[in-house]
């Protein structure tokens, strides 16, 4: 299992600058969010792609994945009501299946939980309604492009929309594409299941439908920096044979981000060394 450090932790960075601190510490890629690379990521110039992606190659790393897709441009929307929203919405994901693919990434991982709540005054059916159409459209243009599509659930307090691995295996179902598939945030999955991380992934990973992990603990903190059992989900990951890319996604960095970095590299080589 490869771990991949997503990107904001260290924001305050020049990419390049990234890629070196990242590598240095012993991560084998970075996990991208696009809002960190511009305004507008999936109208990236070509020449910026090609320029990160060698950046990445001559630190020794790979850019593995996208996440948080939709914070930017702002007022995107999968679930909106206004039909000129959603096509922008599908605009940028198209972008950004594309991006991910030129970046040398094999996914992309569609948290933005702001970006697919139930509108006020709307019901869950036209919700989901509305975004399986664009996750249809998305999963499409995800295969034509070689890369995977997940949508990811997330617990209660950030969306009303898919918050748990069963919703979004019905989707997934529903929309019968091997390029649309789910993955489990650890943090996540702490607070919106009633089953434990390890037993999900013991339970989800021989269905085919886990493309993706991410790493962190249930107070939002870095493995490590918490409660939460990695041992004992690292072992699992370990027992299904799950040789793909764990992103480590903290969201509050204590002391500060490359601390954070730091001390989560250490924390999950040492388990995976114990368990080797």
């Amino acid at each position: 299992m490869r771990l991949a450090l997503c990107n904001e932790v260290l924001r305050p960075m020049p990419f390049a600058a990234q890629c070196d601190f990242a590598a240095a510490l012993g991560f084998d890629g970075l996990e991208l969010a696009p809002f960190t690379l511009s305004d507008e990521p999936h109208r990236l110039p070509a020449e910026a792609r090609e320029e990160m992606r060698q950046q990445a190659e001559q630190a020794g790393l790979q850019i593995t994945s996208l996440h948080w897709l939709l914070l930017t441009p702002k007022g995107l929307s999968v679930t909106s009501p206004d039909a000129e929203v959603r096509r922008q919405t599908l605009e940028v994901l198209h972008g950004l299946v594309q991006l991910c693919a030129d970046l040398g990434g094999s996914v992309l991982v569609h948290g933005s939980p702001a970006q697919r709540s139930v509108p006020e005054g709307a019901t869950w059916d036209e919700a989901y309604a509305r975004a399986r159409e664009i996750f249809a459209a998305v999963a499409s243009a995800a295969a034509a492009a070689g890369v995977t599509y997940c949508i990811e659930p997330l617990a209660r307090n950030e969306t009303n929309f898919i918050n748990s691995l069963a919703e979004a295996g019905a989707l997934i179902d529903d929309i019968g594409s091997p390029a649309f598939r789910t993955m489990i945030d650890t943090s996540a999955a702490g607070q919106a299941e009633t089953e434990s991380v390890p037993d999900l992934i013991r339970q989800w990973w021989p269905t085919g439908k886990i493309a993706h992990i991410q790493l962190n603990d249930t107070n939002r903190r870095a493995p490590g920096q918490g409660d939460d059992d990695f041992v004992a989900i690292l072992a699992a990951l370990d027992e299904v044979g799950y040789d793909r890319v764990a992103a480590v996604e903290p969201f509050v960095y204590e002391p500060d981000g490359p601390t954070t970095a730091a001390r989560a590299i250490g924390f999950l080589r040492g388990i995976q060394e114990a368990l080797a």
